[in-house]
């Protein structure tokens, strides 16, 4: 923890896990259905409710788990075609990577705070702590603002980044991907998710903060008992 490397180390582990533990819970098929009722997805397709359910556990399911391959069928008519198939292979793709340096980068903290012996290295990891979720904190400032002011863009971008062009634009009208997930779903979750990880960052500030200034005094209380 002495060394530069070491404190960028867990400051980008701590960004990491941050940001994996505050998207986690909204994999979950249950918020996946709130907000889709929320913005309306079953006037938008003709689903029912216990149809939207069946495919919403199909598709996380398929997503987070690999149980099947985005096959879901309604009726005995596929809810997906090859091409939204396709692009759903590839979301899954790079949910496995995000999450696999998410894992990664839970070890890497474990590690750190197993090797930091001594009251001034647990400070100094602290103080690395704080650091990453000060500068997650101000990403998430920043990358919300745009989003807020132009979403559609920032949406067009995040495609860019991560898949090939094309593969990921679709229909409204006709497609069902872009149907059960429509816009509106993905503005409100990514607004939702931006507010949990801000002030998940700042509660780990705060904490990592106590924690820095509890090491600061305890060599001062050692003393006043001596």
């Amino acid at each position: 923890m002495a060394t530069s490397l070491g404190a960028w180390l867990v400051a980008s582990a701590t960004a990491l896990v941050i940001l994996g533990a505050s998207i986690a819970p909204f994999l979950a098929p249950a918020y996946i259905r709130l907000e889709q009722d929320r913005v309306g997805v079953g006037a938008l397709t003709g689903y029912g409710p216990s149809e939207l359910d069946a495919i919403a556990g199909s598709l996380i399911g398929d997503l987070v788990l690999w149980r099947g391959d985005f096959d879901v069928a309604v009726a005995g008519t596929p809810v997906l075609t090859d091409r939204e198939r396709s692009h759903m292979r590839d979301v899954r793709g790079v949910f496995a990577g995000f999450f696999a340096l998410v894992a990664l980068a839970a070890v890497v903290l474990v590690v750190a705070a197993r090797r930091a012996a001594g009251t001034e290295a647990r400070a100094a990891m602290w103080r690395a702590v704080s650091g990453g979720a000060r500068g997650l904190a101000v990403a998430i400032a920043v990358v919300g603002t745009v989003a807020v002011l132009a979403f559609d863009a920032a949406f067009e971008v995040f495609h860019r980044l991560f898949f090939s062009s094309g593969s990921y634009t679709f229909d409204p009208r006709t497609d069902r991907l872009v149907q059960l997930f429509p816009e509106s779903f993905w503005f409100e979750t990514s607004t939702v998710v931006g507010v949990v990880t801000l002030v998940v960052a700042l509660v780990t500030i705060w904490r990592a903060r106590r924690q820095t200034a509890n090491r600061a005094a305890s060599p001062v209380l050692t003393t006043s008992r001596a």
